[in-house]
């Protein structure tokens, strides 16, 4: 009957709301019985008993009394459920934020971002249906019938048995035609997602698509989706209009049986008309909870699938299991060691690192340096905590790093990727990431620091100028600076740099490396780079080649040894 029991699981801790929604309904339809005796009552007198209006107005008074009553509780069994579905997709958008969160970049490799955001708001919303109407309907599909039941029987024993025989025909053609409707649920869900991670990959590539003369056939694969996505939801609408037939027509007949069962019987005077006539008024609202379930079957429905989609992303294991009892990471300056570190991907059919060791000295620059899979961005990974490696350890001034809290240890990080994420905001508030309470002061102090604050000064705007997505109003130095900007705003003990200068001109590296001269100052900094040429005789190197860690010493005794580090310094030079 299309309950899913991880939800239910959810619902279980907002009882109260999910009990109003379905008692109010129930309640409304006691009052629609109250409702029919009195107006079967006052019919009976006016028709029968010849009465006056004055001897009528009390039942029609009170009949008028109900029908307010009806239509509030009827009112309240809504606000209940809008306000269960309320909490519970709070509750589970928190959750779902806060577990991807936990995931971590390393946690989702195989999900599209235009589907995760689908997932996240039109699955979550998709839910108001399933909570909101449909899981309080269902209660209130098993309660109302009974009780209607339970009140027929002693008056009309016959009616009693046909309600009795007829009602379980509405939930089994219900389920019969809705059996074929879940496949093509799942199949409109699944391309509706489709759809959405497709048009945002084109919105993002649009600039690679233009220049390539691509905008033709990536418009008629979108058509495609998208008429794949019309003949999928006409479909599961043809059902729905299908089942919503079947289910007002075995109501109307089953209605209609009882009318005439009734009315033979008032012939031959075997019951009396007021309890024939109280009983056909209440024959429809037997049947309408039922109908009601049906039509809201297929909303849903729909809920149903988005679930499925919604624990799947929630059951999806982080690459990193979170210690039981996290532990504070040691105070700065610390020292931080690789033993044996092992890792692969695609389930360890891919090695990216073989028994790597290494050790970053407190206050020291460490470059690491190797060809593009060499497995640099693994241990930028490792050490980001966003992924554990499958065998060795990580030691934090002898600390294993998989006992420290994760949040705690990102704080001690300041990390400058390849490529800086830049937010949709103004400059201030794309700096504030790595300080949220970071004054104007503070945000001038960093952008000097990175270089930065000179091209500000000549913004009308200034701090509070707009970027544009991903920095789409700032040059490719200036996203770069933006990013040394936020490291030095972080004041973190630990750095890492990651490739800072790989998207940048030969002439902007230069003025880019005093920053980061001036960043990494008494700073563990771990320095992956392509410019082989800023590295001097102090500085502490590593050679990663294939996974493997081919050479570890300072830069002028492995120039000296005549290596892997010599040849590549000697080839960049030449």
């Amino acid at each position: 009957m299309n309950l899913d029991r991880r939800l239910l699981a959810l619902v279980r801790s907002h009882r109260p709301a999910l009990a109003g929604a379905v008692g109010f309904g129930i309640l409304a339809a006691w009052l629609a019985v109250a409702q029919a005796w009195c107006l079967s009552r006052a019919i009976a007198m006016a028709f029968l008993e010849r009465a006056a209006l004055p001897a009528l107005s009390m039942w029609l008074a009170a009949y008028t009394l109900l029908a307010f009553l009806r239509a509030t509780a009827g009112w309240l069994a809504q606000e209940e459920g809008a306000r269960l579905s309320f909490h519970i997709k709070r509750t589970l958008r928190e959750r779902l934020l806060a577990h991807i969160a936990r995931l971590g970049p390393a946690g989702l490799p195989n999900e599209r971002s235009g589907e995760l955001v689908h997932t996240l708001f039109g699955g979550i919303n998709s839910l108001d249906a399933w909570l909101g109407e449909y899981l309080p309907q269902f209660f209130r599909a098993i309660g109302i019938p009974l009780s209607l039941l339970f009140i027929v029987l002693p008056l009309d024993w016959i009616s009693g048995a046909i309600l009795l025989v007829t009602a379980p025909l509405i939930p089994f053609f219900m389920i019969l035609i809705g059996a074929s409707a879940d496949a093509r649920a799942r199949r409109q869900w699944q391309t509706l997602s489709r759809l959405s991670a497709h048009f945002l990959d084109v919105l993002q590539g649009l600039t690679t698509i233009k220049l390539l003369g691509r905008s033709q056939a990536e418009a008629v694969t979108i058509e495609q989706v998208t008429t794949a996505f019309r003949h999928t939801t006409m479909s599961v609408l043809r059902i729905a209009f299908l089942s919503a037939l079947v289910l007002e027509l075995l109501a109307t007949l089953s209605t209609a049986l009882i009318a005439v069962s009734l009315g033979v019987r008032l012939l031959h005077g075997s019951i009396p008309f007021q309890s024939a006539l109280f009983v056909l008024i209440l024959a429809p609202d037997f049947y309408l909870p039922l109908r009601q379930l049906g039509a809201r079957y297929h909303a849903g429905l729909s809920g149903a699938t988005a679930a499925g989609r919604l624990f799947g992303l929630l059951e999806t294991q982080p690459a990193m299991t979170l210690p039981s009892k996290p532990e504070q990471p040691p105070p700065a300056p610390f020292s931080i060691s690789f033993h044996e570190i092992a890792h692969a991907y695609q389930d360890g059919t891919r090695p990216t690192l073989q028994g790597v060791s290494f050790t970053l000295r407190p206050g020291e620059t460490t470059v690491l340096i190797g060809p593009s899979g060499a497995g640099k961005s693994t241990i930028v990974q490792l050490l980001l905590g966003f992924m554990a490696p499958q065998a060795g350890s990580i030691l934090i001034d002898g600390m294993p790093l998989a006992a420290i809290d994760p949040s705690a240890w990102r704080d001690r990080i300041a990390w400058v990727p390849q490529r800086p994420f830049l937010f949709h905001a103004t400059l201030a508030e794309n700096l504030r990431l790595a300080k949220p309470e970071a004054t104007l002061e503070d945000l001038t102090v960093a952008a000097q620091a990175a270089g930065l604050h000179d091209t500000i000064a000549q913004w009308p705007q200034g701090y509070d100028t707009p970027i544009g997505e991903r920095g789409g109003r700032l040059s490719g130095g200036e996203i770069q600076r933006l990013a040394i900007a936020r490291a030095f705003l972080k004041n973190a003990p630990f750095l890492i740099l990651d490739e800072p200068t790989s998207q940048l001109a030969p002439e902007q590296e230069d003025s880019i490396y005093q920053a980061i001269q001036r960043l990494t100052k008494d700073r563990t900094t771990l320095l992956i780079t392509h410019r082989l040429s800023t590295i001097r005789d102090d500085m502490h190197v590593l050679v990663l080649s294939d996974g493997q860690l081919l050479e570890d010493g300072y830069a002028g005794a492995l120039k000296a040894q005549n290596g892997w580090f010599a040849r590549l310094t000697k080839g960049a030079s030449a």
